[in-house]
């Protein structure tokens, strides 16, 4: 069956009825949600979009009245102690409890609140004589969760993580109920929602902890509480507290609202509170102290009790205007869930039934059931995706091909480690075994060893609509399929009519009906092998002894980061690279550097380098040439603004270049802006890379230099031009075109294509440069850089015809010579000698 044809709205109503809500979802999109014209987001699980309205709404309000301090009496104050009261009245109304049977704790986020009920738990360490609490938690947990042993592990409790499956398959038949003999308290922490994979555990959990029958309490004699982690499951989800009264439940309001951030709440009953136990007081927090003596009352309100200091009332206020839209745009969670769970079920099926031309799936789901029912299984996919030979394709590359299309998806694992090394197979050991290799949480290395670090996670909000879903299919068929892109029927079949399962149990191997998996499609594939050049470490040439000529063929300096390239034969070679290279960059009015990805008219500014006036002269259509000081006058350092910025995530001290060019700058690119420059005084070092010693560097990236290979350029280039799908734009993107939107320093006469991927040195006359790895690409080079128009056509050209790869050039870094004192000086024309990673 034609995938295209599948991929409709009326083959997604044939699957799933509940769409939308009382008004017309498109237009409440329109209305509600006009900055997202373009884009795809699929990122609600980490933060939901707030509608207009709301925000619109809490302006005038706060414009109207006067909120004032909440500890203060006067008729502001009061005015904001009754909204805030009504909110924390209305939180608990929509989780269907009550202020009798539980208190809003109002806190930063749901971090902070677990953070608070570690820190509050009256936890008894282990003794001679009483086995002491414990600190239970699902292995399916946030990081946020897991964290809370570093605070037990000190105090002397027992930490026990648990899997999935023990709570139920290690019950006990009937309830113990609290021990009489002793009531050593024990806390059991579950997410209602994993935010890894969606899947939703059962409510009755909470119960059946606290009455001791299911594992891990059925063990350990003592009183258990439970704390529920509902901050995924609340985004899509209703909550019922009268169902599953949980002692503890920490809440994120953004990814509920989207707006506002930076706001939660810990939800406590009332009868458990008694039991947590402060040593911090803060403002209001107190009935009485002395500040001469160790005397402290607590106030017997449990919200202000644990409220320390002033809460974020004008937040607590914007809360109230969240409500209000949710509900006026929904009408309340159980529509909510059917529409989003709809949306995830439909997006589930397409996908798992996906394959390449050859017969290969082209998605691995992690997933615990089939997407059968909104109460087992929320709005998110995690998944990662495979080529046609069945390699796995690294999320970061998948990340960065979804910008190009303007999706928006989350990648990595989640800050759930144990959902990730349960569902990709991640043991232990590799684990480490990553740790040191260089990946950390939260990078961008998707591969270690062939196989994946993390996955891709989508999920979707309230507002989420078919489109999104169909936007992202095509993506997926555009940019990872083999065509053509075919289904697996006999699949899509059984998931159309699955009902619900007696239980769960792991996403089964996508069989085909024309071939059985594992059986790899053998045909030769010319283009990745003429691609990615020597293949590999043991057949790379020393170029000295096989007598190739390779040529310096071209010199690039960027004086302003994300700017203009400007050309030259000659140049010299500074401390930190090519002398001026990335010396400057322009900021926004919030300090943030901008760059090409965010501003592509910036290659329309082209600065050039006057070595004989000292000047940096600033150019660009429309405007008046100005200039600025190519050295920094140190009369004058006292009265520039120094500032701090970061690149590439390192922080980065610079200098203020003054109102002339900041108005400049401003004007030309229509928003606040100003220019800076790295301050004369900060060092900034080379990231740590294997065999790179410490290198100074500019605002560059990566590396104080970037080379390319012109013969690697021209085999992208005729790539682009053989292809159908890319002939409204090939006709722009010759070889020049192309170079220059990868902005390098160096472009080199090379002999096969991507031959520099397999150098450790080279040597460019008489300067000495290590190789200090592959430059990964991402969707800046787009950017036409004489035009500033975007095309996704590089990018996916690259990664198609590099196998999913996006590397393009290679990082050098200025190896200095100990018994070199003459500065250095690059010329176009001069030879090069690469030396091979093997060659002795």
């Amino acid at each position: 069956m034609d995938f295209r044809k599948l991929c409709t709205h009326e083959s997604f109503k044939e699957v799933w009825s509940h769409y939308g809500y009382s008004k017309n979802l498109r237009d409440v999109i329109q209305q509600e949600f006009t900055r997202m014209k373009g884009v795809t987001y699929l990122d609600h699980a980490a933060a939901t979009l707030y509608p207009e309205s709301l925000v619109r709404n809490f302006c005038q309000d706060i414009s109207r009245n006067v909120y004032g301090n909440p500890h203060s009496h006067n008729p502001s104050s009061r005015l904001t102690q009754d909204t805030v009261e009504r909110v924390r009245y209305r939180v608990l109304q929509h989780f269907n409890t009550t202020l009798e049977e539980y208190s809003v704790i109002f806190i930063s986020g749901c971090t902070a609140a677990l953070k608070l009920v570690a820190e509050s738990f009256p936890w008894r360490p282990q003794t001679a004589t009483e086995a002491g609490s414990q600190f239970c938690y699902l292995t399916d947990n946030h990081t946020s969760v897991v964290g809370i042993r570093g605070l037990t592990s000190a105090r002397g409790v027992t930490t026990l993580p648990v899997l999935p499956q023990e709570v139920e398959n290690r019950a006990k038949d009937e309830a113990l109920g609290e021990d009489s003999s002793g009531q050593t308290p024990h806390l059991f922490c579950y997410p209602a929602q994993s935010n890894f994979s969606g899947r939703k555990y059962p409510l009755s959990h909470v119960k059946g902890i606290q009455a001791r029958r299911l594992y891990p309490a059925c063990d350990h004699r003592g009183h258990w509480f439970v704390l529920l982690d509902a901050a995924s499951h609340v985004s899509c989800s209703p909550l019922d507290l009268q169902g599953c009264p949980a002692d503890f439940i920490p809440i994120s309001f953004y990814k509920m609202f989207g707006f506002p951030t930076g706001l939660g709440a810990l939800l406590v009953r009332n009868e458990t509170a008694a039991l947590l136990k402060k040593t911090y007081f803060g403002g209001g927090t107190a009935a009485a102290y002395l500040a001469g003596e160790d005397y402290f009352m607590q106030t017997a309100n449990i919200s202000d009790r644990f409220e320390d200091g002033t809460i974020s009332f004008l937040d607590i206020v914007a809360l109230n205007h969240s409500f209000e839209a949710l509900y006026k745009i929904t009408g309340g969670m159980d529509n909510i869930q059917l529409h989003t769970f709809g949306l995830a079920r439909y997006t589930y099926m397409l996908l798992s039934c996906l394959c390449h031309g050859n017969g290969r799936p082209v998605a691995q789901m992690y997933t615990e059931g089939q997407f059968e029912s909104p109460s087992t299984q929320g709005a998110i996919l995690n998944f990662n995706l495979m080529d046609c030979s069945g390699q796995m394709i690294g999320f970061s590359q998948v990340d960065k091909l979804a910008s190009l299309y303007n999706i928006h998806v989350r990648t990595g694992c989640f800050c759930n480690t144990g959902a990730c090394q349960h569902f990709i197979g991640i043991t232990d050991k590799r684990m480490k075994q990553n740790l040191q290799a260089g990946h950390v949480c939260g990078d961008s290395m998707d591969l270690v060893d062939g196989q994946p670090t993390g996955s891709v996670r989508v999920s979707f909000g309230y507002m989420s609509t078919f489109e999104d879903c169909q936007n992202f299919l095509n993506f997926i068929v555009d940019c990872f399929v083999e065509k053509p892109a075919r289904v697996d029927q006999v699949r899509l079949d059984k998931l159309k009519t699955a009902a619900a399962p007696q239980g769960s149990s792991k996403d089964l191997p996508i069989k085909m009906t024309d071939g059985k998996i594992g059986q790899a499609d053998k045909r030769h594939n010319p283009v990745e092998a003429s691609l990615n050049g020597h293949g590999g470490r043991d057949i790379c040439r020393d170029a000295s002894d096989h007598g190739e000529h390779y040529t310096l063929t071209n010199i690039y300096i960027y004086p302003i980061k994300s700017c203009g390239a400007y050309e030259v034969h000659d140049w010299p070679v500074g401390a930190l690279g090519l002398l001026y290279d990335r010396g400057w960059m322009v900021v926004n009015g919030n300090g943030v550097c901008l760059s090409q990805k965010r501003e592509p008219r910036l290659c329309l500014i082209h600065p050039q380098v006057h070595l004989l006036s000292k000047k940096l002269l600033l150019q660009a259509s429309g405007m008046d040439t100005i200039s600025v000081p190519l050295e920094n006058n140190t009369d004058l350092l006292t009265s520039q603004r120094v500032c701090q910025s970061k690149v590439c995530g390192d922080r980065v001290q610079t200098v203020d270049c003054g109102d002339e060019a900041a108005s400049w700058f401003s004007k030309f690119l229509g928003q606040p802006c100003r220019l800076i420059r790295q301050s004369p005084d900060f060092t900034r070092d080379m990231k740590n890379r294997p065999g790179a010693t410490s290198t100074a560097l500019s605002l560059v990236n990566e590396a104080q230099y970037l080379m390319i290979n012109r013969a690697s350029v021209e085999l992208i280039q005729k790539h682009i031009s053989s292809r159908q799908e890319y002939s409204e734009d090939h006709r722009l993107l010759d070889t020049q075109n192309l170079i220059s939107r990868f902005r390098a320093n160096l472009v080199f006469a090379g002999v096969e294509p991507f031959e520099e991927d397999n150098w450790s040195h080279l040597s460019i006359e008489h300067t000495q440069f290590l190789v200090a790895g592959r430059c990964e690409r991402c969707q800046m080079i787009g950017v036409d850089q004489d035009t500033g128009t975007k095309t996704k056509v590089p990018l996916l050209a690259l990664s198609a015809c590099r196998a999913g790869k996006v590397t393009f050039g290679v990082y050098l870094s200025h190896q200095l010579q100990e018994d070199s004192t003459a500065a250095s000086t690059l010329s176009v024309g001069s030879a090069i000698l690469p030396v091979a990673e093997n060659s002795s």
